[in-house]
């Protein structure tokens, strides 16, 4: 199978990145508790990059919008300046926010249902509204965000203040009454107190009334569930992924993955099932599906036991078997009682163009070619140092933290996350011995790593390439000790420019190149 094409890498070594500090919503302040619902458990750009949502673990979403592509447009001499490229650093501003998801409680199991948001993916836009899906634990929704005008009737020919003069409006001196009354509106008790008396309308005849007119007023944002995606996983949902055909999408658990149509909610396809009739027989499970970004039968995922394998969903209803497999070979006399749980794959990702899949362990990032099973083109270390320590991460149950990780739009670097709300961007393009740390802050620290050796070579022009991040076993770039209660789990990177978003605690970082 030969799918996507080259990565967008040069022979030339390209210039490391001077990164800088954008923006930051819900920054705490010093001492400040953070509220368990604040924070953020998912966070997504979409494909034009001038959105960007966020999910938290009090099941709600937040959206942000881009404005600084909109401003600084509109006389002549603006309008000349954008022929030139203008170093601007992207601006985001908060744009609203709905509540996704509620707590519920499965009466059949006896198990409650957590709120928390676990995956966001963003759909095509239509007619100006915006369409996404986000998913809890066992529900998936599909939600629609659009700008509605609030409008309003004007230019009337009767007073409304009048009649709240007089205490009570037009209307009411007809149905608060239990006289009768005559068509003329007078009452028959012969009473003065007729229904015009209660009405002020322009002088003159009747050439002088008005039609009432609906005038637009402000607009307001309305988010609207249009479909809800349940019943369909026994197990906890781990990823959701937005097929390139605009029609489907995959959701997958521990155990199953199953295929949708965006306007069917009723119903969904198994295509990929990993239960054993027995389960003690049970020696791996899912923990991440994507589909491929251009081609819309083919999808992969990650499992357990480290591997990632490819499926064409032409082959048959069920993808029990795999196109590729992807896994790298364990080294003799290397096994542990912790090496199947650091080699636990918790994220991948597809490169633009489809050629590449990055993978995230907890010890490493690994860049895979699909066109090469043999094992991965670049392997980046990033908790190399955190080796002597599995015995008290496995204790502390930080061992099973699921980091993410992402690639830049061109494929020429990619990021993740790591302890003491550090990131760390590594360069992949051939030649690249970029290694950068930061710390999600207003001031980051950086800690440019030059030091990169080839592993082998495959006998072509891409070398397998083992990258080192931080090698200072328990301190940071700045010599401190590593806290490993605050974790920089989730982050994104822009599809089109260099800029990156990443969630530390209930704080929104943002960061450009």
């Amino acid at each position: 199978m030969n799918v996507g094409g080259d990565v967008g890498a040069s022979a030339v070594s390209p210039a490391h990145l001077e990164w800088k500090f954008s923006q930051v919503f819900g920054e705490r302040a010093a001492g400040e508790e953070v509220q368990e619902v604040d924070v953020i458990s998912a966070i997504e750009f979409d494909r034009t990059g001038d959105h960007l949502a966020t999910g938290d673990r009090g099941g709600r979403v937040v959206l942000f919008e881009r404005t600084d592509t909109k401003e600084h447009v509109g006389s002549r001499r603006e309008l000349e300046r954008m022929a030139y490229p203008v170093t601007r650093h992207p601006e985001f501003h908060y744009k609203t926010e709905f509540q996704s998801h509620e707590p519920e409680f499965d009466y059949l199991k006896s198990l409650e249902i957590e709120e928390k948001i676990n995956k966001i993916r963003w759909c095509q836009m239509t007619n100006g509204a915006l369409f996404l899906l986000s998913t809890n634990d066992k529900t998936i929704k599909f939600w629609k965000v659009q700008e509605k005008k609030v409008q309003k009737i004007s230019d009337l020919n009767v007073d409304p203040y009048l009649g709240v003069a007089n205490g009570s409006m037009p209307s009411s001196s007809v149905s608060s009454s239990q006289k009768q009354h005559l068509a003329n509106g007078c009452y028959t008790d012969g009473s003065s107190q007729c229904l015009s008396n209660h009405l002020s309308f322009p002088p003159g005849d009747l050439s002088a009334l008005r039609l009432p007119v609906v005038t637009s007023g402000e607009s307001s944002l309305a988010a609207r569930c249009r479909r809800v995606y349940a019943h369909a996983h026994d197990y906890h949902i781990n990823s959701i992924s937005n097929n390139c055909d605009g029609e489907t999408f995959i959701s997958a658990d521990d155990l199953r993955i199953n295929l949708w149509n965006l306007q069917i909610s009723n119903q969904s396809f198994n295509i990929v099932d990993l239960k054993p009739v027995n389960m003690e027989d049970l020696t791996e499970v899912i923990t991440s599906a994507e589909f491929h970004p251009t081609h819309c039968n083919i999808l992969a995922y990650s499992s357990s036991k480290g591997s990632i394998r490819l499926v064409d969903m032409r082959q048959s209803a069920l993808c029990d078997s795999h196109s590729k497999l992807f896994e790298e070979q364990e080294t003799p006399g290397s096994r542990s009682f912790f090496t199947e749980i650091i080699a636990s794959i918790s994220d991948i990702k597809f490169a633009k163009t489809g050629r590449y899949i990055l993978s995230r362990d907890y010890m490493t990032l690994k860049l895979w070619d699909i066109n090469m099973d043999s094992g991965p083109v670049s392997t980046f270390q990033v908790h190399e140092y955190l080796r002597p320590k599995l015995c008290d991460l496995y204790e502390n149950d930080s061992i099973f933290d699921k980091f993410e990780c992402c690639l830049s739009g061109d494929g020429s670097r990619v990021a993740t996350g790591s302890y003491s709300n550090l990131f760390r961007v590594f360069g992949c393009a051939a030649g690249s011995t970029e290694a950068t740390t930061l710390e999600a802050s207003k001031n980051p620290r950086r800690q440019v790593q030059t030091a990169s050796r080839p592993s082998r070579s495959l006998g072509s022009s891409i070398t397998r390439v083992v990258r080192r991040g931080s090698e200072s076993p328990g301190a940071d770039a700045s010599g401190n000790s590593y806290d490993f209660t605050t974790k920089l789990l989730h982050l994104t990177w822009h599809p089109t420019e260099n800029s990156i978003a990443c969630a530390a605690a209930n704080s929104l970082y943002m960061y450009y190149a």
